[in-house]
């Protein structure tokens, strides 16, 4: 093998290397892209391969448990009926973590409309408007989570450590942020597998 082979041959390989390794590191990234897509969609069989539904509801259970736990907490000292509600809240977390572990959940949450712990409160539903939901909720008695935003929120992504991988969430600089943490799940695949309702 000839000298220019050889240095043919190594530049090639250093470049099918470095393609790989970019590949690899951008697989999160390809991933958010595809569930998102899936779940806006509501294409459940795709959805499923990419979020681990039975993690994301132990997740969700525990956020918006957290979450009802510090409303009641600061709301001891205040009106004894806002009380009374966190406390009908509490009971009902798992319709809400239930409803939030669907197709319809993921793409609320991956579109910066995570659950905020109001009883009776839902994800909006596939071609729900703004004021659709805003119509809905004096009537049923139901919620959605809360009205599509006028503005995309601002988003960060990146790698948390080589195995976890998080997207951040928020819609002004004084609004709350939440994340999506997606695990790998193998060398390129990655699912979404909890909500941090804290940022």
């Amino acid at each position: 093998m000839s000298r220019t082979t050889r240095s043919v041959v190594a530049a090639l390989v250093v470049l099918i290397l470095v393609a790989a390794l970019g590949f690899i590191y951008a697989s999160p990234y390809i991933a958010l892209d595809r569930v998102k897509r899936a779940a806006d969609a509501r294409d459940a069989q795709t959805v499923n391969q990419y979020v681990d539904f039975p993690a994301l509801r132990a997740s969700l259970k525990e956020q918006v448990a957290a979450l009802l736990t510090r409303r009641v907490d600061i709301q001891k000292s205040g009106n004894p009926l806002a009380i009374i509600g966190a406390m009908i809240g509490a009971a009902l977390v798992g319709p809400l973590v239930d409803s939030y572990a669907t197709p319809d959940g993921v793409a609320a949450i991956l579109n910066g409309i995570p659950p905020r712990g109001d009883p009776g409160e839902r994800p909006p539903q596939a071609g729900d408007s703004a004021s659709a939901s805003a119509a809905n909720a004096p009537a049923s008695g139901v919620t959605t989570a809360q009205q599509a935003p006028k503005a995309p929120p601002q988003t960060t992504a990146g790698y948390r450590n080589l195995n976890t991988f998080v997207v951040t969430y928020q819609h002004g600089a004084g609004d709350a942020r939440y994340s999506a943490i997606f695990r790998r799940d193998g060398l390129v695949s990655w699912k979404l597998v909890a909500v941090d309702l804290n940022g």
